[in-house]
């Protein structure tokens, strides 16, 4: 197996949906790295193939509806998953990568003992005996903040709290210490503090075992804390990608000054108007030819109907996806947030 920087590259994914309507395109031609240790989000609205993407590099496209097209490339460590034997992906899929779902209590099998499924995973990929998996089952349920361990392992599901049935699920995650995880939409269903408090412990947890997470959401919120780099996914595509602080500061796409724009301002009346984006996504069973945000854009020009904008690379890893950084395209600027701040 190659050393690499990266431990994830992922090369012109493309992934469709097989409907009675006809093709979905969910995911069209992403690509985009992970470094060893580091933590990447995905941002984008619902819809736009980001959990197609993070079910992609998981390995849980199953056909005949799902497709995963031919040309695509996801290397793991240098090793193209895609081409993995049935005993390759028993290995990766729970050992070498794992994930978390947004939906907890849909994920975990509700009719078995939470410490029987942290077991599993530690039998299946560790070949522990019982009475070892058990008593690290315990070990797991303490490290991620559950109290009395030894009395919830022995408790089903239901009997948990939405806080920490996501708990539960980062405790199988990480049960068998995975190079890899994947965190789609960890904390949607979570209120304000609990979503902090699960974000904290995937944070410690990736600097403790020095694992690469890729962090899916919706909310820009959520990931200026935890992911060092950020790709804006629209519509099958990603938009824009860069360090947290050029997508913070310096963002150069219009579709991602609207998503900043819409996160909620603490320093505002009450009364102030949430911003939200008008119109909506393309249909993915027809998408655009041009830009596909372009008919949402405010600065959409005719060429932006018509053609595909070019990459433009500023530098440090941040790129965009716009006709405006053309030569020829007028100059435009972020506009400044309601509130005079960016």
């Amino acid at each position: 197996m190659s050393e690499t920087k990266n431990i994830l590259e992922v090369k012109d994914l493309r992934v469709s949906y097989h409907t009675y309507a006809g093709e979905v395109q969910s995911v069209r031609g992403v690509s985009f790295e992970l470094e060893t240790g580091k933590a990447l989000a995905i941002v984008g609205e619902s819809g736009c193939g980001k959990s197609v993407t993070a079910k992609s590099i998981m390995g849980l496209i199953k056909g005949p509806a799902g497709e995963i097209k031919e040309g695509s490339t996801i290397l793991y460590n240098g090793d193209n998953i895609l081409n993995y034997s049935k005993k390759q992906w028993q290995a990766y899929k729970g050992g070498e990568c794992a994930i978390i779902f947004q939906d907890a209590l849909a994920s975990l099998n509700p009719t078995m003992r939470v410490g029987k499924q942290i077991m599993e995973n530690l039998m299946a990929h560790k070949n522990m005996d019982k009475k070892s998996a058990q008593k690290e089952a315990v070990e797991m349920l303490r490290m991620v903040g559950i109290p009395e361990p030894e009395k919830r392992v022995k408790q089903y599901p239901h009997e948990f709290s939405g806080g920490m049935r996501q708990r539960v699920m980062i405790a199988i995650a990480f049960a068998c210490d995975p190079k890899l995880l994947i965190c789609d939409e960890p904390t949607t269903a979570l209120d304000v503090t609990i979503q902090g408090q699960i974000l904290d412990i995937i944070k410690d947890l990736q600097k403790k075992h020095n694992t690469s997470v890729i962090i899916i959401t919706h909310d820009l919120g959520v990931v200026a804390n935890l992911a060092q780099d950020i790709a804006v996914m629209y519509s099958g595509v990603i938009v824009e990608k860069g360090k947290c602080a050029d997508i913070f500061y310096r963002p150069r796409h219009p579709y991602t000054w609207a998503l900043i724009e819409s996160v909620p301002r603490l320093d505002l009346e009450n009364k102030q108007e949430l911003a939200s984006i008008p119109g909506t996504p393309p249909d993915l069973l027809n998408p655009p030819k041009g830009c596909p945000f372009s008919t949402r854009c405010r600065y959409c020009m005719e060429i932006c109907k018509e053609e595909m904008p070019e990459r433009t690379d500023f530098g440090d890893g941040h790129m965009a996806s716009c006709w405006l950084h053309h030569e020829m395209a007028p100059k435009v600027e972020m506009p400044e947030r309601k509130g005079g701040k960016r």
